[in-house]
């Protein structure tokens, strides 16, 4: 086993994680994958259940993995950002405390979002603190409480600490399989789509006019994988934050058609209001259990499939959101994907694994 190639991917079974991992495994490396509930999805990784706010959970768990990288790609959603801020941070230095004494690890990973410039959920693209865009690693952090910022702050205190590298990754949405993720537009999309076809409904838009008409960009869950990897293993990356996007820009006013045809149902653009997709797809679950049934789909439960509030936050918000690609181009990552492709890509594989219709 090859030190210097020996990663722990923390929150394994997410849609980064997974992605990581499968890249990881691909290069020759040694992966362990931590989550609560180790799932079988991605062949060759290792499995390693752990709760992150339990130090002897930990302790117990990682008594025998020394990883040279340390990828952490998870965190938990609370109900106010104080709470988040409190239980995320803890998430990076309880990992890092357990992991200190070994003297392993020489780089680690984190990847946070563009809520680094937008500002957290509870006071989401805030009026009076909306960023320049496109946004820059350069942007200062914003007046609010934000847990990215506490995470950031956890892996230089302890890099401080135990002498490692770091590198910081902050995606667009993210595009990608991950059932029971978090934060899943890719997915939430398609069954809102695949109700739509069903049930003959049109396509209606859920979002602001400002995201309708301006124009966005998106990160493809492999293209983040590969940034991050590259940061982990370039040493002209050590220690520096960066944007990962697809590469490509587009309106929504465009793609919203593209997906719609993909699924031969009619596009309804911005009509002047907001139509919230979590209200409209609560009133679908029983739709939904019934069209799983039918087509003998593995997931009845729209919840585990679809993260509505997610997207409503994305596609509701009062600017156009576009990303700097700059600084991790210049010092040589140059990956590159067609976000219409991901999503399609993603589409595709979500029906051949019959987790949509």
């Amino acid at each position: 086993m090859s030190q210097d190639k020996i990663a722990l991917v923390v929150g394994a079974s997410g849609i980064a994680g997974g992605n990581l991992s499968a890249l990881l495994i691909e290069k020759g490396w040694t992966t362990y994958g931590l989550s609560r509930s180790p799932k079988a999805d991605v062949k060759g990784l290792i499995p390693v259940a752990a709760d992150l706010l339990d130090i002897t959970s930990l302790e117990a768990a990682l008594k025998d993995v020394t990883p040279s990288h340390v990828f952490f790609t998870t965190w938990m959603r609370n109900d106010t950002e104080a709470e988040n801020i409190r239980v995320n941070s803890a998430l990076v230095r309880n990992l890092l405390q357990v992991l200190s004494p070994r003297k392993s690890v020489r780089h680690v990973g984190l990847v946070t979002g563009l809520k680094h410039y937008l500002g957290p959920f509870d006071a989401y693209v805030k009026a009076g603190v909306l960023p320049l865009t496109p946004v820059n690693e350069e942007h200062p952090r914003l007046p609010l409480d934000n847990f990215y910022y506490s995470q950031e702050d956890e892996v230089y205190a302890a890099a401080a600490r135990d002498g490692f590298n770091w590198s910081i990754h902050r995606p667009h949405t993210i595009i990608g399989k991950a059932v029971g993720n978090a934060m899943n537009m890719g997915s939430t999309l398609a069954v809102y789509a695949s109700i739509c076809k069903q049930e003959g409904l049109p396509f209606i838009w859920p979002g602001s006019a400002a995201q309708w008409n301006g124009i966005s960009d998106m990160t493809d869950a492999r293209i983040l994988a590969e940034q991050i990897l590259w940061a982990g293993t370039t040493p002209e990356a050590e220690n520096e934050a960066f944007n990962v996007t697809n590469g490509d820009v587009f309106r929504w006013s465009w793609m919203w058609g593209e997906i719609a045809k993909y699924f031969g149902v009619e596009a309804v653009g911005f009509d002047g209001e907001i139509h919230p997709l979590e209200e409209r797809l609560k009133a679908y679950e029983g739709i939904w259990e019934n069209i799983a049934k039918e087509h003998g789909l593995t997931q009845t439960e729209m919840g585990k499939v679809a993260s509505a509030w997610h997207t409503d936050l994305d596609l509701g918000r009062p600017i156009e959101v576009m990303t700097d690609m700059s600084k991790s181009r210049k010092l040589g990552f140059t990956a590159y994907k067609s976000t219409r492709d991901s999503f399609f890509e993603l589409f595709d594989q979500l029906r051949k694994d019959r987790i949509i219709p």
